[in-house]
C-alpha cells in the first residue's frame, strides 16, 4: 500500500512559528512532525509515500534530502505555484494511486496513537470506498452517521450550516475527522472539474451513491498540532506515546 501526507499548508494556526518554516518541519521533543508522520507510516508497513508541499515547499525538500528521505520511496507532490487544498491535493497526486489498491491518507499536523494496520483490516472488510478515522470529541465541523457509520452529511456548528447527502430521515450521529484515512481509488470519478476543493467535499458527493464508513477510535489518544496552544500538551502525549511513532 501507498501513502500521502498533507503537509503543503499554510499553518495560519501557528503564526508566528509558522511565519519561518513549514509547520511540517516544527518539533515535538527535537523530532519534527513530518519525521513522526513518517516514522508511523514506517512502523505500519508503508515505505512509498508521496508529499505535498506550498508553504517553504524547498526547505521541506531539502530536509527529506538531508535525512536521506528517511529510507523511504518518497515522491513531492509540489503546489507551489498555487494551494490545492486537501481535494484538489490528492487530486493533483492521483497519478501516484493508479494501481487500483487502497491507500492512506493523513494530515502533516497530528499526533495519534491510532493503529493504522487496524484501520486497513476495518476498512478492507468494509466494502467502502473510504474509510475516515473519528472520534467522539468536541470540533465545530463534523461528520454525520447513521446508525451503521455509513457517512450520511456534515455539519459545522458555528454557522449552523448542514448538509445531508443521505438518510435525511434518520437521526444522524456527529463525530468529528480525526485526519487519517483509506481510500479506494474508484473515489477519484467523483473528482469535480476544478483544481482547488476539500476533500471533504470530495466525501460528501462520493456518499451520495457510495459506501463511506466511519471508524469510531475513541480509545485512541488524538491531538490537533495545527494550534499553536496545543504544542506544550502535544509534548506531554509525546513523552507517553513515542514508541508508536518507533523513535
Amino acid at each position: 500500500m501507498r501513502a500521502m501526507i498533507f503537509a503543503a499548508g499554510l499553518g495560519t494556526r501557528l503564526k508566528p512559528l509558522t511565519e519561518s518554516i513549514p509547520k511540517a518541519l516544527l518539533k515535538i521533543k527535537n523530532y519534527t512532525v513530518l519525521e513522526l508522520q513518517i516514522n508511523k507510516l514506517k512502523l505500519a508497513g508503508f515505505d512509498d509515500i508521496i508529499i505535498n508541499v506550498h508553504h517553504f515547499a524547498n526547505l521541506i525538500k531539502d530536509y527529506l534530502k538531508q535525512n536521506n528521505f528517511f529510507n523511504c520511496s518518497i515522491e513531492i507532490s509540489d503546489e507551489s505555484k498555487k494551494l490545492l487544498d486537501t481535494g484538489g491535493g490528492l487530486k493533483k497526486a492521483s497519478h501516484f494511486f493508479l494501481d487500483g489498491n487502497p491507500f492512506l491518507v493523513c494530515n502533516v499536523d497530528i499526533l495519534s496513537t491510532i493503529n493504522i494496520n487496524k484501520l486497513i483490516d476495518v476498512h478492507l472488510k468494509s466494502s467502502s470506498i473510504a474509510t475516515l478515522a473519528i472520534q467522539n470529541r468536541y470540533s465545530s465541523r463534523k461528520f454525520l452517521f447513521d446508525d451503521n457509520y455509513n457517512l450520511s452529511g456534515w455539519e459545522n456548528e458555528k454557522s449552523g450550516v448542514k448538509i445531508i447527502t443521505r438518510n435525511e430521515h434518520m437521526e444522524l450521529h456527529p463525530c468529528s475527522f480525526s485526519g487519517i484515512q483509506i481510500i479506494n481509488p474508484k473515489i477519484f470519478k467523483y473528482f469535480p472539474d476544478k483544481d482547488v476543493f476539500s476533500i471533504v467535499d470530495l466525501y460528501l458527493t462520493a456518499s451520495k451513491k457510495e459506501k463511506i464508513f466511519g471508524y469510531v477510535h475513541d480509545g485512541d489518544e488524538w491531538i490537533d498540532l495545527g494550534k499553536i496552544e496545543n504544542l506544550n500538551e502535544a509534548e506531554k502525549l509525546f513523552d507517553r506515546i513515542r514508541n508508536t511513532y518507533q523513535v
